[in-house]
Parts: C-alpha cells; structure tokens; sequence
C-alpha cells in the first residue's frame, strides 16, 4: 500500500554448485534462480536474477550475478534508458525504489494536465492524450501564438527522480519583430523561474492566464 507495487508471480530455483576443500575448511556456493512478476501502479514488470550464494564456517555472502527487467506497456519510454542501467549495474533495490517515485511524478504529470484541460478546454491541447508528455496552450485571439510545456520525467545516474520542464514557443514571425524587448525570447528562462518561485500547478496556471489577458484585451 505504501510503495504501490504488488508482486504477482515468483518462483525460485536453487542449485548446488561446487563444495571446495581449502585448509580443511569448505566453501559452499549455491546459485539461486528467481523470476517474479508484479506492476507498480499502472506499469507491469518481469524480473528474472541470479543469486551467487557463497558460504564458509565463519560467513555467508550472496551477490546477484544477472539480471533482466522487462517493462510493459511500451508508452513509458522515459523508462528505458533507467532500465538499462539498473540492470547493467545489477540494482534491484534501485530499480524498485526509482520505479515507485517515477510512477507517483507520472501520474502527477497525468492529473496536471488533465485538470488543465478540463479547465481551460478551449485553449489547452494535449497532443498525445493521458499519456502526453507535451501540453499545448493556444491563443484563441492569435492564431499561431502558441507556449508548449514539454514535461519530462527524469531519472538521473543514481536513480533519482525529478521532473523537468521547459517551455518552448510558437508565435508568428511579425510578433517576434514587434517584440522589442525580446519577451518571447526570454519566455523559457522566465518559466523556469517562475517554477522554482511558485512550483508547478501556479506555474502552468499564471502562463494560461498571461494568454487569457491577451484575450480580454
């Protein structure tokens, strides 16, 4: 209930390596073989990993010695490149932890713009629907005037997760010669300001209402 993953399926298999005399004393090695299915919210998961278990009298150490992580569905791209690197660097509790957090800033991403559109419907377009990554906030007054928030969800060499957004615009060329103070030029480095001093939701909403005022003008 905390973490929002559910395990499905799991097995494991066990074989009994080698048993190794050195100076009277033995060392066991067992290899585990698990394989498990389960999904983080709205994102399934396959896991299959090897376990190397090496026991002596006085200790026992155990190390994963492989492992392959499949994702379904295929829409959550930003996964991709996380996966790879999980299961290069063997880090099931990386994976887990990563996923969960990823899942939580997904479905914020989802709430967000939704709440945006259904508010504004006339002039916020979301290109891809519930999965988009992009919303569009078009001027009905200004045809061709258009700011894109691009809203990626970032996981970062340690497995840390942060959202990134960045504004980009679309206006006519005769705007941007009218555009003395080169505003719009300046609108992108604005918006990451504005995010850092008043956080998201009042972000995306201030800019919506910049493009309203036009409108009332």
């Amino acid at each position: 209930m905390l973490t929002g993953i559910t395990i499905r399926n799991y097995s494991k298999k066990t074989e009994n390596l080698t048993i190794t005399e050195l100076t009277e004393k033995s060392i066991k090695k067992v290899l585990q073989r698990h394989r498990l299915s389960g999904n983080c919210h709205m994102v399934t998961f396959q896991l299959e990993f090897q376990i190397l278990e090496i026991q002596n009298k006085e200790s026992l150490s155990s190390v994963i010695t492989d492992l392959n992580i499949i994702m379904e569905p295929t829409e959550y791209s930003e996964l991709s490149e996380f996966v790879s690197r999980a299961e290069e660097r063997r880090d099931l509790f990386m994976f887990f932890q990563s996923l969960h957090f990823f899942v939580e800033w997904y479905e914020y991403r989802k709430r967000t713009f939704k709440h945006f559109k259904e508010k504004y419907p006339e002039m916020v377009h979301l290109s891809e629907g519930n999965f988009s990554r992009c919303m569009g906030i078009r001027s009905a007054r200004c045809p061709g005037f258009e700011f894109i928030i691009v809203w990626r969800i970032q996981i970062d060499e340690k497995g840390k997760v942060l959202p990134k957004l960045d504004l980009l615009t679309k206006v006519p060329q005769r705007a941007l010669e009218l555009d003395k103070n080169r505003v719009i030029e300046a609108a992108p480095l604005s918006f990451r300001t504005l995010l850092g001093v008043l956080g998201i939701e009042v972000a995306v909403e201030s800019l919506i209402k910049l493009l309203c005022a036009e409108e009332n003008d």
